[in-house]
């Protein structure tokens, strides 16, 4: 196997495993409607963040040295704290289908964020795959007669923004320790934040019946813990348009979900909104975009040309998976 197929295929299997976050995440709605407790979104946030951050820092311990305390704290307010919370309001104050489609602008405006931090110019093929996916999110999950509840709508806008600069600055600022380390500060910082704000707003913590429990186990172990993990590895070593567009299948694994969960209903508009969500992640792909090219021109890049390097062309390959004559140069992983 060549090496370009060798990096390939390791952008492949990375693209994958982020897959795996969204699938969760959208899973996530069933099982909070569901088996959690009413009306408690703060505390909902507060036993998915903490307990699992710290069971996770007792398997793989560390603690912050230096910058890396406010870093820390700074990222667990904003990809976990902050977020959790928004998510969960909106969760409750929203119709699943609503809170989906407010969600999917997350592709775009993730874009946005590390083209101004990253100097990560997102291609036409990228931002119009995000547009197509939104659309094909609305299609997908968007009932007739659904209420739009301002703070609900305020809240899901929120959580977008707040977590796109959160996973921006994954992706610029590199930790001392190993992944699941870094994912733990960031849970017990999410956590601790959100823990008074919960005691304070909704009071002592609700009854907890076995359904609860087991729901949070699966949102904290598989949603929250397993999520994260890949999620943070692959805006690591992918360019952040790729992760984010594989994002919308968040809505996609809501609808599976309740499909066959909650009996509900699915026919032609949905079918349509399916066919454009992962017509959009996988047209936005820049690897996808920057293969269609080079077989339309006929021709290799140049030895040595860091596609997907800052100032590289529109859709250009993320910069690992870059073709040269010399193996020995290429990006590893």
């Amino acid at each position: 196997m060549s090496s370009v197929e060798t990096n390939t295929a390791r952008w492949g299997s990375t693209l994958a495993l982020a897959a795996l976050a969204p699938i969760a995440w959208g899973s996530g709605y069933y099982v909070t409607e569901t088996f959690l407790p009413p009306d408690r979104p703060l505390f909902g946030a507060t036993v998915r963040a903490l307990p699992f951050g710290l069971l996770l820092l007792a398997v793989r311990p560390g603690r912050p040295r230096g910058v890396w305390w406010w870093r820390a704290g700074l990222l667990g307010t904003l990809n976990i704290g902050a977020f959790f919370a928004l998510i969960f309001v909106a969760a409750y104050r929203l119709p699943g289908g609503t809170a989906a489609t407010l969600t999917a602008t997350a592709p775009i405006m993730v874009m946005l964020v590390a083209w101004a931090a990253l100097r990560e110019r997102p291609g036409l093929a990228s931002l119009g795959g995000a547009a197509v996916g939104a659309i094909g999110v609305a299609l997908l999950v968007l009932r007739g007669g659904a209420t739009v509840d301002p703070v609900g709508v305020a809240a899901s806008f929120g959580a977008v923004t707040l977590s796109s600069v959160g996973f921006v600055l994954v992706k610029r600022w590199q930790p001392p320790v190993d992944l699941l380390t870094f994912t733990a500060w960031q849970l017990v910082a999410g956590g601790l934040v959100l823990l008074p704000v919960a005691l304070l707003v909704e009071g002592p913590p609700p009854p907890v019946d076995g359904r609860a429990v087991a729901g949070f186990l699966y949102l904290g172990l598989v949603g929250t813990v397993l999520a994260y993990v890949v999620w943070f590895r692959g805006l690591r070593r992918l360019p952040a348009a790729a992760v984010s567009l594989v994002g919308l299948l968040n809505p996609v694994a809501g609808t599976v979900v309740g499909v066959a969960l909650a009996g509900e209903a699915f026919g032609a508009p949905q079918a349509l909104g399916l066919v454009l969500v992962l017509g959009g992640i996988l047209a936005g792909q820049p690897a996808v975009g920057a293969r269609v090219r080079l077989a339309l021109a006929g021709a290799r890049p140049a030895a040595g040309l860091r596609v997907g390097a800052p100032g590289a062309p529109d859709g250009a390959l993320p910069e690992q998976d870059v073709p040269t004559r010399h193996p020995a140069t290429v990006s590893r992983w």
